[in-house]
């Protein structure tokens, strides 16, 4: 089980920041982060299912995922990898888009690191800038329970 640390930004900005400790080495946490095979497993909250449709985890590679929510709501992200440090740093682009790959919402940046703490591993993932407080407190939602799926997944490995 992951021990919990969450917080919204304290500043007025339009900044999430999630901080979770997990019982899991950092190698292997980076890894679920970085391999389709992995990610795809535990990605999105409870209910969820996501399939990877492209996957190039380099400087400027692309991905694209599809989510099936539980209500039958399908949900399309995207973006480039900007930065990959293993096991260190994962940075890259976000946004929603449609069946076609046309951005719905502004673009984000999404960085998640990978801190070595023992044989246990923080993490923290940092997505800004959001058009609106609103849509940081949705992402905050869909992320928190990602962590917890994540958390599930990494004790079967």
């Amino acid at each position: 089980m992951a021990a919990k640390s969450e917080s919204l930004a304290t500043d007025p900005g339009p900044v999430l920041v999630i901080e979770r400790v997990f019982d899991a080495p950092r190698e292997l946490v980076f890894n679920c982060w970085n391999q389709p095979e992995h990610f795809g497993r535990w990605n999105g909250p409870q209910g969820f299912t996501t399939t990877i449709l492209t996957w190039e985890p380099h400087q400027g590679g692309s991905y694209r995922m599809h989510m099936h929510g539980p209500d039958g709501q399908d949900h399309w992200q995207q973006g480039v990898f900007v930065e990959i440090v293993p096991p260190e740093r994962i940075v890259r682009t976000f946004s929603w888009a449609d069946t076609e790959g046309r951005t719905k919402r502004p673009e984000t940046l999404l960085t998640v690191t990978f801190e070595d703490i023992g044989h246990r591993t923080k993490l923290t993932l940092r997505q800004a800038v959001f058009e609106s407080v609103a849509a940081r407190d949705a992402h905050h939602g869909g992320w928190s329970g990602s962590l917890e799926k994540f958390a599930g997944y990494l004790a079967t490995l």
